[in-house]
């Protein structure tokens, strides 16, 4: 047990204990002989801006690791609340026995510029290639670069501003699903703050 300024703290052994993270469906698949899959992924993150580029960590026993590592392109799904389901029986059941897509009646889409399919559904399709690999453990991190968006249009305002708080997006924590609050503010709003009261 551990004391500072009057907070309790408790030492815990390492481990997984980030939270929340955003919790996507991936699509893979539909080249290469491979018949189009989903995979749930709660380990994905942005990792540079320019050239835009994320990562997903898959175990590699898992039957979308093969097709990624194969055809070196995937699809990350942002889901929101209505798929919650979906996104849920996807990290249960493996795509090796189940056509994903027809079980969960989620509607493969053509994608802009990679093989496989986007889930119309999911409100940000985000298009990658595999730019590298690495082995981490009980985990594969692919760095992918983001090659196209498609965004619903119902999160597009008329000023042509993207509105991510209107498609109910979800987080994930510690093996629960939890839906995303209200906005407390945009970047750099404290420093905004000081500035108007320094004007008074």
């Amino acid at each position: 047990m551990v004391k500072s300024k009057g907070i309790e703290k408790q030492s815990w052994k390492p481990g997984n204990v980030l939270s929340p993270v955003p919790v996507v469906l991936v699509s893979c698949g539909g080249a290469g002989g491979w018949k189009p899959n989903l995979i749930t992924i709660a380990w994905t993150g942005n990792v540079c801006s320019d050239p835009p580029m994320l990562s997903i960590s898959v175990r590699p026993e898992r039957y979308s690791y093969d097709i990624i590592k194969t055809t070196k392109e995937f699809v990350v799904n942002v889901p929101s609340l209505r798929q919650a389901g979906a996104v849920d029986w996807c990290g249960i059941v493996s795509g090796r026995g189940e056509d994903k897509f027809a079980a969960t009646g989620l509607t493969p889409s053509p994608a802009l510029k990679v093989s496989c399919p986007i889930v119309a559904e999911c409100p940000l399709n985000i298009e990658c290639q595999v730019r590298q690999s690495l082995s981490l453990g009980s985990h594969t991190l692919f760095v992918a670069e983001v090659i196209a968006v498609q965004v619903s249009s119902a999160l597009i305002d008329t000023g042509g501003r993207l509105r991510l708080e209107k498609g109910g997006l979800l987080a994930f924590a510690h093996g629960q699903y939890f839906a995303l609050g209200r906005c407390i503010g945009r970047f750099g709003f404290s420093v905004r703050k000081r500035k108007s009261a320094s004007r008074r």
